[in-house]
């Protein structure tokens, strides 16, 4: 169930309460005063002129204190209205004035000075009053009797009965004399509404007005609005700022009963209810139910914005007004709390929704605006950090200038403002001498200045750099170096990853032969290698010719570091042999498929001029040639025999750096198992002649 909000307050000030109101049946305005006194009301309103204050020539009376109090002026028993009644409360203000030279003036003198002390004062009282929409100014005369006229004491108060008013408007009151001898008394007071029990039986205008009820369900807040069926009624929900008109928030027109539900959030203290019939001349009910809510109070400063007007000027934004004082902070780059600029900068009240002005000669990004209530931070802008770029590493320089043209300086910093110079082992402290000589040479920006000191922003970066630098330098080359070992280590992970290029190159003496040097490709591609044969391109080769082929397949290998592997057979070397008593063999003498004749062009220049070490090597098969049967010139470089020493051949197609697989015996053994096995085939079956002996142009592609 909704739990009751709060109990309206129907006091007027220090009033009595409304819930009991004396009713005047007179309707004309009275005036009486204390015992003693003489009053009298003048007829009619007079102009509201207060004037100027003039001296006081003798003891004179004037207002001290102003009171009110509710009251029924009625015309019959339930038409009444509500009233005012003032009482103005009076005192002796200033001496008589003595005689400059008694002894000359004599006892004429006392006579005249003794005259004006026992005649009695006089004061035309004045009282203004203003509540919408209503503005008056009545005269009262007042006289004291010569025995209560003593200097700086009461003598008494006299009542005004009374002013008019509409109900829940706002009422303010001034009293003076003329002549005005003091600044004029004034007072402002909320009258009440129609939720007193008397006021709603008495006056007929508050029959028909909506009773509203407010009360929390949960986190949020309902507007009960108990009204008859059918009645319209208009319902507003306004801020009512100290400063200027209240600033409407939510209107509606509607018809009762309602029930209006209003997110916490949206609570502040200032959030008020309007709610009226709509009906000409009605009266209007004000209730501002939140001003101590906690949650309103909360809701209000996440509602508070500080705003920059201009380089030098800015505004706390808020919809209702603010306990809050504001005062200049720096910011240092590497984090920490912003530090007050006290005592220099003192903190300062702040007036909501009214421009401030900075006391600086020029902005800068470390300089912030912090915003405090009872000694708690609630807001913190740096107004500069948008426009002149993020917070710089600048140290702020603090100048303390005292009499006879003493100053002193100070760093300041998260442990504190370090003098300087300084043997303290603080950043600043460390490189005092150097800030002291760009202030004297005008490199720090000045920020503020007055008779009791300055402010200077010295930039920090130069000295970072100069310090950091070898250190920087330092890492950029250890981050070169480590960058140049990844990509060599990348290189060589991404050869190793795929396998070392390797060309085989033999001439196809038989079909044995052949299916010999495929046995042998097979078995290399498991180490891994990446190999090429031109078994296994023979349409590449086709298109392409024998000597287009070997040429871009052996410049391929090359440049990727491969090797090429010159397979010698008794053909081969016979081929050999003829190249090197002729060679420039007649065109055609070979077959179309023959890489081996058609390469030797290019393979014999590599070996006449030395390059052929670390870039060629030649193997043979057992039984079917012996290392010696290769002619001299091929035998500068190694020569092998397969499979009796293929662990040798395996290692130099791999080179010295690559990785061994685990199980490289096995592998061996496995190879050498085939190789064996295709030798063996090789001998029992007869040798046919191959397609390099005997098959022309014309044969055609045996895949």
């Amino acid at each position: 169930m909704p739990v009751p909000w709060f109990l309206l307050s129907l006091a007027l000030g220090r009033s009595p309460v409304v819930f009991s109101l004396e009713r005047l049946v007179e309707p004309q305005d009275t005036a009486y005063c204390s015992p003693g006194l003489s009053c009298h009301l003048w007829d009619g309103d007079t102009l509201c002129l207060p004037g100027s204050i003039v001296p006081v020539p003798g003891p004179v009376l004037v207002p001290t204190h102003l009171q009110t109090e509710l009251v029924l002026r009625c015309h019959q028993e339930t038409d009444c209205g509500i009233c005012v009644r003032v009482a103005v409360h009076l005192a002796v203000h200033g001496h008589w004035e003595e005689p400059e030279d008694e002894e000359t003036l004599g006892g004429a003198a006392d006579q005249e000075l003794e005259e004006p002390r026992n005649a009695s004062l006089q004061a035309q009282v004045v009282l203004s009053f203003q509540a919408y929409p209503t503005t008056r100014c009545v005269l009262l005369e007042v006289q004291v009797p010569a025995a209560l006229v003593q200097p700086g004491q009461s003598v008494g108060s006299v009542v005004f009965d009374c002013f008019e008013a509409a109900l829940g408007g706002e009422m303010r009151i001034w009293s003076y004399t003329q002549p005005r001898y003091q600044k004029e008394l004034n007072l402002t007071q909320q009258l009440p509404d129609c939720r007193g029990l008397e006021v709603r039986n008495s006056i007929q205008s508050c029959w028909a007005l909506p009773w509203l009820d407010v009360s929390t369900y949960g986190d949020d807040v309902r507007l009960v609005l108990n009204v008859s069926e059918e009645q319209r009624f208009g319902l507003s929900l306004y801020w009512n700022q100290v400063q200027g008109s209240p600033k409407p928030w939510w209107n509606r027109n509607l018809t009762g009963p309602q029930t209006i539900t209003l997110n916490h959030t949206d609570l502040v203290p200032c959030l008020c209810i309007q709610v009226w019939p709509l009906e000409p001349d009605s009266v209007r009910t004000d209730i501002c139910p939140f001003k101590e809510d906690p949650r309103a109070h909360r809701n209000l400063w996440h509602a508070a914005r500080l705003r920059l007007l201009s380089p030098r000027s800015w505004r706390l934004e808020a919809p209702c007004s603010l306990h809050a004082e504001a005062g200049l902070c720096w910011q240092a780059l590497g984090g920490g709390p912003c530090q007050p600029l006290v005592p220099l900068l003192p903190w300062e009240n702040v007036t909501v929704n009214e421009a401030r002005e900075f006391p600086l000669l020029k902005g800068h990004p470390n300089l912030c605006v912090q915003v405090s209530s009872w000694e708690k931070l609630q807001l913190q802008e740096c107004f500069w950090a948008d426009s002149l770029g993020p917070l710089k590493d600048d140290v702020l320089l603090v100048e303390t200038r005292r009499p006879h043209d003493s100053r002193s300086l100070c760093a300041l910093e998260p442990s504190g403002c370090t003098s300087l110079p300084s043997r303290a082992s603080t950043r600043a402290a460390h490189l005092g001498e150097q800030l002291l000589l760009d202030l004297q040479s005008g490199q720090c920006l000045q920020l503020w200045d007055d008779d009791l000191g300055a402010l200077w922003a010295c930039p920090m970066d130069k000295y970072i750099h100069k310090r950091w630098a070898l250190v920087w330098l330092a890492c950029l080359l250890f981050t070169a170096v480590l960058f140049l070992l990844l990509l060599l280590k990348k290189d060589h992970v991404k050869a190793t990853t795929r396998g070392r290029a390797t060309l085989l190159l033999y001439s196809a003496d038989d079909a044995g032969f052949e299916r010999l040097v495929g046995v042998l490709a097979s078995a290399l591609c498991q180490l891994p290698l990446r190999v090429a044969v031109d078994l296994w391109s023979r349409r590449e080769l086709s298109a392409q010719g024998p000597l287009a082929w070997f040429h871009a397949q052996r410049l391929q290998t090359l440049q990727e570091g491969g090797m090429v592997v010159l397979l010698f057979s008794p053909g081969a070397v016979a081929l050999c042999s003829e190249w090197l008593q002729d060679p420039a063999p007649a065109p055609g003498a070979h077959g179309p498929h023959d890489a081996f004749a058609a390469s030797l062009s290019c393979v014999l220049p590599d070996f006449l001029q030395g390059r052929a070490p670390g870039r060629y090597v030649g193997a043979c098969f057992d039984r079917l040639l012996h290392p010696d049967a290769v002619p001299a010139l091929f035998r500068t470089v190694p020569v092998f025999s397969l499979p009796s020493q293929l662990p040798d051949f395996l290692g130099a197609l791999q080179g010295p750096c690559a990785r061994r697989p685990r199980r490289l015996g096995e592998t061996v053994e496995q190879v050498s198992r085939a190789l064996q096995q295709a030798l063996d085939s090789c001998f029992q079956t007869p040798r046919a002649p191959g397609p390099g002996r005997t098959m022309g142009p014309e044969a055609g592609d045996q895949t």
